[in-house]
C-alpha cells in the first residue's frame, strides 16, 4: 500500500471528519476518479474485491460468512464493495456490535439497486461524494482565490494572476480531471477520456442493473447530452437530436439510460435553485445538464483541444462544465451545495453556492472578457431581486473567466481566473 506519490484531494479533510463521526464511510464517485487511492491513504488494511487473482474467493466468503472479509487493522477499506452487496449489511451490523467510529471505509463506483440491502446504513454509515481532480488539486490553478476566504470575508485583494492559456485550458477540458492522467504525456492523456466513454458504452452502463443497454442508443444518447452540455435541454430535445439519425428511442429509455449514468456518476446534473424573491416571478425548475467531467463530452463527440478551439461557441459551454466541475469540488470543502439559476423573464446565473448555515453567492462563468460586463448586471440584477430578509444579502458575486487577472469591480463583483480559485 504505498503511500509516496498521493497528490492530495480536497477531501481528505472530509474523510478524517466522517471517520471520527460515523463507524463506516461510503466514499461514492465515478471510477478513475481516485477513491481508491484517496481511501487507501486514510486505511490501515484494505481488501480489494476486484482482485483476479483473490475475487473469486471473496465472493465466496461474502456468499457464506462475510464478516471474515471485514477482519483487519481500522480503518479497513473495502473497495468496489458494490460487487458483494451483503457487506453493506455486514458492515452496518459489526458497527452496530463494535459501537466504535472509523471501522470501515467503502469505496464504490456504482449504486446498488435498492433491494439489495437490507438497512440504510443511517446513524452508522457516512456517505461522500467524490470527483475527477479540480484544477486546484493537479497544481493546475494556483488558488490565490478562496472560495471559503470570500464567503467568510478574509479574502483579501490580490494581484493573483492566471497562467493558464486559451490553448491550455481547452487542453485541460479534453484531458480531464482523472488522476491517472495528470502527469501522462499529451496523447496518452487525452486516449484516456476515450476510453472511458467507450467502457461505459460497451460495459459499465449495462452491468450497474445487468440488464444490457443498445451500444448505438447509448453512444447517440451521450452525444446529445455532449452536445447540450451546460443547457437545460428536455427529454424531447434529446429524443429529436438522437431520433434525427434515423434511430427511434422512447421517452422511457432516454430515461432508463440516463438513470443509469447516474447511478455510475457519469452524469451529474445541477438542480434549480428555489430562493425567495422579493417579487413573485416564476422561476425554472428544470436540471441544467452536466457530466461528471467536461472531458467526457469531448471524447464522445471525437474532438480534441484543437477541434475545441475551433468552436469557440462550443468551447464555452465546455469551459462552464470545467468550471462548474471545480467549483462544486470546492462547495463541497465549503460544506456548501451547487444550484443554477432561472426565472420566466430569462434573468439567470451559472452557478448559485449555498452553505448550510444559509448563506449564498452567485456566479457567472464566462470564457472571455467581452461579456464580463453582461455578466455583472445579471449578477447585480439577482441579488436585487432576492429577499434578504428571508434569504440574506449574496455573500459574494463572482465572474469565473479564461483570462489571466483576478480583482474586483467598482460594483463589489469578483472577476477570477479559473486558475486562480480554489475552495
Amino acid at each position: 500500500m504505498s503511500k509516496k506519490k498521493y497528490l492530495s484531494r480536497l477531501c481528505d479533510t472530509e474523510l478524517q471528519l466522517a471517520l471520527k463521526s460515523a463507524g463506516a464511510v461510503l466514499i461514492e464517485g465515478a471510477k478513475w476518479c481516485g477513491k481508491t487511492s484517496t481511501a487507501n491513504n486514510a486505511a490501515k488494511s484494505v481488501v480489494y474485491m476486484q482482485d483476479p487473482d483473490n475475487t473469486q474467493s471473496y465472493q465466496a466468503m461474502a456468499d457464506t460468512k462475510p464478516s471474515l472479509l471485514l477482519k483487519g487493522n481500522n480503518p479497513r477499506l473495502i473497495d468496489e464493495w458494490q460487487v458483494a452487496p451483503v457487506l453493506w449489511d455486514a458492515v452496518r451490523f459489526e458497527v452496530d456490535k463494535r459501537a466504535e467510529r472509523g471501522l470501515f471505509i467503502l469505496t464504490g463506483s456504482a449504486v446498488p439497486p435498492e433491494n439489495v440491502t437490507a438497512h440504510t446504513g443511517t446513524g452508522r454509515i457516512s456517505r461522500m461524494i467524490m470527483r475527477p481532480m479540480s484544477l486546484f488539486e493537479s497544481l493546475e490553478s494556483n488558488g490565490l482565490i478562496s472560495i471559503g476566504a470570500l464567503f467568510n470575508g478574509k479574502q483579501k485583494e490580490t494581484d493573483a494572476i492566471s497562467d493558464l492559456t486559451i490553448e491550455k485550458i481547452a487542453f485541460l477540458i479534453c484531458r480531464g480531471g482523472w488522476p491517472a492522467s495528470i502527469r501522462q504525456e499529451r496523447e496518452t492523456a487525452l486516449r484516456m477520456a476515450r476510453d472511458y466513454v467507450e467502457a461505459i458504452i460497451h460495459q459499465d452502463i449495462s452491468r450497474v442493473d445487468n440488464i444490457e443497454k443498445n451500444p448505438e442508443r447509448v453512444r447517440l444518447l451521450l452525444r446529445s447530452l455532449a452536445r447540450n452540455i451546460s443547457t437545460t435541454a428536455n427529454y424531447q430535445t434529446i429524443k429529436q437530436d438522437i431520433e434525427a439519425t434515423d434511430i427511434s428511442i422512447s421517452d422511457k429509455t432516454i430515461s432508463n439510460y440516463i438513470n443509469a449514468l447516474r447511478r455510475i456518476f457519469v452524469v451529474e446534473d445541477i438542480n434549480a435553485w428555489s430562493p425567495s424573491l422579493r417579487s413573485k416571478t416564476a422561476i425554472r425548475t428544470s436540471e441544467k445538464r452536466h457530466f461528471v467531467d467536461p472531458s467526457l463530452a469531448t471524447a464522445v463527440m471525437r474532438i480534441n483541444p484543437e477541434g475545441v478551439l475551433a468552436d469557440f461557441e462550443y468551447f464555452g459551454f465546455l469551459f462552464e462544465s470545467l468550471c462548474t466541475r471545480d467549483i462544486r469540488i470546492y462547495a463541497q470543502a465549503n460544506d456548501a451545495d451547487v444550484f443554477h439559476y432561472r426565472d420566466k423573464t430569462g434573468l439567470e446565473a451559472d452557478l448559485i453556492i449555498r452553505q448550510r448555515n444559509g448563506k449564498w453567492a452567485a456566479i457567472e462563468i464566462k470564457l472571455g472578457n467581452k461579456q464580463i460586463e453582461e455578466a455583472a448586471q445579471n449578477l447585480l440584477a439577482l441579488s436585487a431581486k432576492i429577499d434578504e430578509e428571508k434569504m440574506g444579502k449574496d455573500s459574494f458575486l463572482m465572474i469565473v473567466t479564461g483570462g489571466q487577472y483576478a480583482y474586483q469591480r467598482n460594483d463589489g463583483i469578483w472577476v477570477v481566473p479559473i486558475g486562480c480559485l480554489r475552495d
